[in-house]
């Protein structure tokens, strides 16, 4: 706040004295909006992805993330078939003296050891598939038909309708991409080879042939049934509502008080701005600054139990975004204390200020090395006080802080050297501490549960793409079963469903959407009444209810507006009711003032880019 003042009091004494550029550098200029979905269109971040792309990083990309798993799926089948005739030929050959006996015997360990990895890759090829291009190309296909029935039908249809339009389009997409699959199945079939010799291998061109056939066979065949399977459980999905009213009935034990904030985008710059605003959002972490002021404030006067940030805590993932942000935060210990973090799409996927067409495929150290700077300030900031969850023991174990511990050192080697071998244990480490849990201080009081949302991408342009999962659900349960009376916050950073409004742009149903969020919510169910879903990702606030299930999105304190607007976040407020349920009471709007030295650039800049309502480029 004081280095705000001082801007300010230095830019009076500048234009007092007349000294002033022409083209004033404390506004940016139109390289801050070169990956900014608020003031370029998509088909001008594709022209660019175009020009910028580097296709030797993409061909090396489209290897190791779907030539090589495809290969080992198609593979599979040839290699097992060709193991169980060769090892059967053996088994019924005439066994003269010791020598048949050790083939057989080689044969049975190879077929052992190297069946069960080729077995794991081919699991492994299946579900990268699966995350890449089945799962997407479903999800894109029933929002693109959502999004053009209700551009056409919008103007009159009312909620019901609205909800009853959407189980439809659900169902039209489950038919189209299951019929689809069947016809690209249908093609691939007279190529592909099931039963194998290894005599087979010998012909490359054959053998690439039909590896490529059975890949993609096996593909579609699963595409076309699960595409009806995810219809008709999109299609039977109770439509979320807005919620109709807050709690005002007869409480049981005491209020939590939680302030919800997401997607604060921290910039490591003075006068940096985000890459989705560009100049269309504020500079700087002014706002940043007030609110942990007036966060802090509350935590002195004993008004606050919990500080949550569901993700985007930093623009780009960079080191001097996450140092601003430990600096802020360690100014005020209380505040520190009460402080739980996630990460966003931002902070560990890749994104990039100056190039939307950014890649850095998997042997690149830069992707690992966001996850280690997010672990590390998750450990800084909460590494004390969350536990992970036990699957062995089938309860919460140990604490963050323990569990990164044996790993810090080579974490640590890494960002200094970048070295692939120091990051092995990483993947391993990252997959193992979510759910992070912050137990219930007594049997039947509230707990939290952190997840991570964002799927494993590696482009900028799909960097917004989120997933849950299985294993952390299983986690999330067995954490959840530890503390049968407790009810809980369960906290991640994609929205899990689409809200009951109309969209106005396709990007913000496909680019930002949780890929398996449906399938979230069904295993959630069984947890209705216990649980308050809070989430951001979508910067704008929501609250209401899907299948059961309170859903609450934060809004951003920092996005979609100009420097001059003020911006808000809620302070929520939970109770456990007569019977036990947890229940939201009305929240309190903490309003963020805007920066009047800004006015003219902003009114400026509303005239080219006009906003809606919320700050959103129209």
């Amino acid at each position: 706040m004081l280095e705000q003042a001082k801007t300010r009091e230095d830019s009076k004494k500048a234009a007092s004295t007349g000294v002033r550029p022409f083209v004033d550098p404390h506004r940016g200029d139109i390289e801050d909006d070169a990956s900014s979905t608020k003031r370029r269109s998509l088909f001008s971040l594709a022209g660019s992805l175009l020009a910028e792309i580097s296709f030797p990083k993409l061909a090396l990309a489209w290897t190791l993330l779907l030539i090589v798993p495809a290969f080992i799926l198609g593979m599979v089948p040839l290699v097992v078939s060709a193991w169980f005739r060769e090892l059967s030929g053996r088994l019924k050959s005439p066994l003269e003296g010791i020598w048949p006996l050790l083939v057989i015997a080689a044969l049975a360990a190879i077929s052992w050891f190297g069946g069960r990895a080729l077995l794991r890759a081919a699991e492994k090829g299946f579900w990268s598939l699966n995350s890449l291009l089945v799962q997407p190309g479903y999800l894109a296909c029933r929002e693109i038909l959502r999004h053009l029935a209700e551009s056409i039908f919008i103007s009159r249809t009312s909620n019901v309708q609205l909800a009853r339009l959407r189980s439809v389009t659900a169902a039209a997409a489950g038919l189209m991409v299951c019929g689809l699959a069947a016809l690209v199945l249908a093609l691939a079939w007279p190529r592909t080879h099931w039963i194998g010799n290894f005599s087979d291998f010998t012909s490359l061109h054959w053998l690439a042939m039909v590896v490529f056939a059975n890949s993609v066979a096996l593909v579609a065949a699963y595409l076309a049934v699960v595409a009806l399977v995810w219809a008709g459980a999109d299609a039977t999905m109770p439509p979320p509502r807005d919620l109709d009213g807050f709690y005002t009935g007869p409480t049981r034990g005491r209020v939590w008080r939680v302030a919800h904030l997401s997607d604060i985008h921290v910039v490591g710059e003075r006068y940096g701005f985000r890459v989705e605003s560009g100049r269309s959002g504020p500079q700087g972490n002014d706002r940043l600054q007030q609110a942990i002021a007036r966060l802090a404030a509350l935590c002195d006067n004993n008004q606050l139990d919990l500080v949550l940030i569901t993700g985007d805590l930093t623009d780009a993932g960079r080191s001097a975004e996450w140092a601003e942000l430990l600096d802020a935060v360690a100014l005020y210990p209380r505040l520190s204390e009460r402080l739980l973090v996630l990460p966003g799409n931002h902070d560990v996927n890749i994104v990039d200020r100056g190039n939307p067409a950014r890649l850095d495929p998997p042997t690149s150290p830069k992707k690992r090395l966001r996850i280690v700077r997010a672990l590390s300030a998750m450990s800084a900031l909460q590494g004390g006080r969350v536990r992970i969850v036990d699957q062995k023991k089938g309860g919460l174990g140990m604490t963050l802080a323990e569990a990164i511990k044996p790993c810090s050192a080579d974490m640590a080697r890494f960002a200094d050297a970048g070295r692939p071998r120091l990051s092995r244990r990483l993947a391993d480490l990252w997959e193992k501490v979510f759910p992070m849990v912050l137990p219930p201080d007594r049997s039947d009081s509230l707990g939290i549960i952190l997840l991570n949302s964002n799927a494993d991408t590696h482009f900028s342009f799909t960097n917004a793409f989120g997933m849950i999962s299985a294993e952390q659900v299983q986690r999330l349960k067995i954490a959840v079963d530890e503390y049968p009376q407790a009810c809980w916050i369960i906290a991640l950073h994609h929205h899990v469903t689409e809200y009951p409004q109309p969209v106005k742009a396709l990007s913000d149903r496909i680019g930002t959407a949780l890929i398996n969020g449906n399938w979230f919510i069904r295993r959630l169910q069984t947890l209705a009444g216990r649980v308050v879903v809070m989430h951001g990702h979508r910067h704008i606030d929501w609250m209401g209810d899907c299948a059961g299930l309170v859903i609450v999105s934060a809004p951003s304190p920092v996005m979609e507006v100009t420097n001059d607007l003020a911006t808000y976040f809620y302070l929520q407020m939970l109770v456990k009711d007569a019977d036990g349920r947890l229940r939201l009471l009305r929240p309190e709007q903490i309003n963020l003032h805007g920066d009047p030295a800004f006015s003219r650039s902003a009114i400026n800049m509303r005239r080219e880019y006009p906003c809606d309502g919320s700050g959103r480029s129209a």
